[in-house]
């Protein structure tokens, strides 16, 4: 599978807002509690980043006017992307952690109308929780990243945000995916040989959800289409690396000629 098809399983999540729209508005609750408090942080942030940024570069207060308004304006510009790329992650990893029997349930009735064996449960409150903390971690260490490279003259700023928009969105594809595999007893090394064969894929569902994440409210509506994409992923995944050959049907007998 490649980019595309990562994508395409977000799409096929979002398609449940029709189908099945009581089960999706399960999803909004933790997403909207999380989302709001993420936005009120981030708007708190605007208005005292450039304060922040003075305060913490006082040897740029005796450059050249220009020079100087220029240096400190990229920090704001990379802050503000390092600043995204981290409350998508942090709203991804504390709203799988706060409404796991959401997504649980969600997860669940995805795996039902596929049909085959589901597990009883998900992967846990506790486990969700010690999951979502971690992808939490691992945003700011990508936040840093953006930031340090953004650092770089000329070309900076636009690495670290592309760079980030790619680490960020494969660390939200390895989370949504990894529940549906957890639940079936799959530890960490056996969830990276599934997957390893569709790395391309990965990409594409992390990056569309985290390019909908972007948008103001966005996470709020996309997070429960991404844990149902998700799971369409794995599913697919699962189905195709453990599908029982189909013998091809037996031809007609062949019949020896007569000896003379």
């Amino acid at each position: 599978m490649g980019f595309g098809d990562g994508a395409r399983f977000l799409l096929r999540g979002m398609r449940l807002w029709r189908e099945r729209p009581r089960l999706m508005l399960l999803g909004i609750i933790p997403a909207l509690i999380v989302g709001v408090l993420i936005m009120a942080l981030l708007v708190v942030l605007v208005m005292y980043a450039d304060d922040a940024i003075d305060w913490a570069t006082p040897f740029a207060d005796d450059w050249n006017d220009a020079v100087q308004s220029v240096f400190r304006g990229v920090l704001f510009v990379l802050v503000l992307v390092g600043a995204a790329m981290l409350s998508v992650v942090t709203f991804t990893g504390l709203t799988l952690a706060v409404g796991d029997p959401f997504y649980e349930k969600i997860w669940k009735e995805v795996e039902l109308s596929l049909g085959g064996e589901v597990p009883d449960k998900g992967v846990g409150w506790i486990r969700g929780i010690v999951d979502g903390l971690t992808l939490v971690v691992l945003g700011i260490a990508t936040a840093v990243l953006v930031f340090a490279i953004g650092l770089l003259p000329l070309v900076g700023a636009v690495v670290g945000a592309a760079l980030g928009l790619v680490v960020a969105g494969r660390l939200l594809a390895g989370e949504l995916v990894s529940r549906p595999l957890e639940a079936r007893g799959m530890d960490r090394a056996a969830r990276v040989a599934l997957m390893k064969e569709h790395r391309r894929a990965m990409l594409g569902f992390g990056v569309s959800v985290q390019a909908c994440f972007l948008v103001p409210f966005g996470g709020i509506a996309v997070m429960p289409a991404a844990v149902a994409g998700a799971t369409y992923f794995a599913r697919e995944v699962l189905d195709a690396a453990f599908a029982t050959p189909v013998s091809a049907p037996a031809g007609p007998p062949v019949i020896d000629p007569p000896q003379d």
